[in-house]
């Protein structure tokens, strides 16, 4: 089935983000039939269209999840591409029921911008890409290079600090998106390009020669990303927060959407609660979410390694390994935790 994409008209002005979010946005979304979700659309392993015009990527599986959890369909999604400087103003103003775009959690988009970052789907740092070709060996060999860079994003504000540190200079030149920004870089208007790893390895894929290009050892900064809600609908918060826990949770039980079929008739408590044959977890949340809303998100899009692998892992383009990075589960060296369904 082909997503229908419906295009950002997003309100210019800055007083939608001292707005509360309205106590009901589950219902809107139910009433509705239809979860809007904003995402880049245009980074591949996160949220991009595939040659069937369907979102693909660890971004638009949140949205797939949350669907088939409050809708039981995790078809009834409508993405609305954002770019980095639309995307908190879409949110506030009431334009999409969720943000799930590669987006960094900081103390002042929690603090300032009406906003709830969820969870993390993705746990990421900055870093820098060059030609193999200009021999650049170090982020600390970039004094004086022009460095293509998205404008709006934390990435532009964490190059600064990191050329001050070092007592280096550089120019920047700013892209509104990610597909600008490498078609910047892969046309020579800069030295470099910088970005979260995963989206400097995204980037890479979509070169015409992906082997011209190599991304340096550092790493310099932290970048949680993760979906974000409006504040003030708390009910809404704890719905899409706990459809990704339980992703998480599932990948740790061993239940997947090949196999979840079988785990049914499992004596785990801890399995039975997901599935929801054990407990009320769902109408824990909302007596409007059916008691099988986990058990849905898990059987329609997977569990989080699934998504993982299916998207950024070590065998797709993007080819990010899983094994030894923090994106792995607690249990398995990792920073990934989810709370428990109790």
């Amino acid at each position: 089935m082909k997503i229908k994409f419906i295009q950002s008209a997003v309100l210019a002005s800055a007083l939608v983000f001292s707005g509360a979010a309205s106590a009901g946005t589950l219902e809107d979304v139910q009433s509705r039939g239809t979860l809007i979700c904003g995402v880049s659309g245009g980074l591949p392993g996160f949220s991009a269209p595939d040659d069937a015009g369907k979102m693909q990527g660890v971004d638009a599986d949140v949205c797939y999840a949350v669907a088939a959890a409050v809708l039981g369909d995790s078809s009834k999604v409508q993405f609305v591409p954002l770019t980095a400087k639309e995307r908190f103003t879409a949110l506030a103003s009431g334009e999409v029921d969720v943000l799930s775009r590669n987006t960094t959690h900081t103390l002042t988009r929690d603090a300032t911008l009406g906003i709830n970052f969820t969870y993390y789907n993705f746990i990421d740092g900055q870093g820098f890409m060059v030609k193999k070709s200009l021999g650049v060996k170090s982020a600390k060999d970039l004094d004086g290079a022009r460095i293509c860079v998205q404008a709006g994003t934390t990435t532009e504000l964490n190059m600064a600090d990191y050329f001050r540190q070092h007592g280096m200079k550089f120019t920047p030149k700013g892209y509104d998106t990610s597909p600008q920004t490498r078609e910047g870089f892969e046309g020579g208007a800069c030295d470099a390009l910088t970005s979260d790893k995963s989206q400097l390895a995204a980037i890479r894929s979509e070169l015409k020669d992906p082997s011209s290009a190599v991304i340096l050892p550092e790493t310099i900064s932290k970048e949680p990303l993760g979906p974000v809600v409006r504040q003030g609908d708390d009910v809404w918060f704890n719905t899409v927060k706990w459809v990704l826990y339980a992703m998480i949770n599932a990948e740790e039980l061993g239940v997947s959407s090949s196999n979840i079929g079988s785990k049914s008739s499992s004596d785990d408590p801890n399995v039975k609660r997901l599935l929801g044959n054990e407990g009320e977890m769902c109408k824990g949340i909302s007596a409007n979410l059916s008691n099988d809303c986990f058990m849905q998100a898990v059987k329609q899009v997977g569990n989080f390694g699934e998504s993982y692998e299916r998207h950024v892992g070590e065998n797709t383009p993007i080819g990010l390994k899983r094994e030894g990075s923090v994106n792995a589960l607690w249990s398995k060296g990792g920073v990934i935790y989810a709370p428990p369904l109790r």
